[in-house]
């Protein structure tokens, strides 16, 4: 299962990327993550449907400093629904 996320709220400057790296790592997630001008946070998650699951719920959460206002998913699509042998940080957009 690929999912496409955008991360909304204050996910940018408070460890979020970081945090979700960590936790793709602990589930065995592969994808990337990255920060957006508009302030959103987008990301590529993979992996069985129970451990995607297990990313989006956490990605509603996000770490400690996070304050996330929504998550919206849908099925990665185009380029985005390829596979990934990693979970990685990207540069910004």
């Amino acid at each position: 299962m690929t999912l496409h996320l955008r991360i909304s709220g204050r996910v940018q400057g408070v460890g979020y990327r970081e945090a979700m790296c960590f936790e793709a790592e602990r589930l065995g997630v592969t994808g990337w993550v990255r920060n957006r001008r508009d302030g959103t946070v987008e990301a590529v998650v993979q992996g069985a449907s129970v451990t995607v699951d297990a990313i989006v719920a956490w990605a509603r959460l996000g770490p400690p400093a996070a304050r996330v206002t929504s998550v919206e998913t849908r099925a990665a699509e185009g380029d985005l629904d390829r596979p990934y042998p990693d979970f990685r940080r990207l540069p910004s957009l």
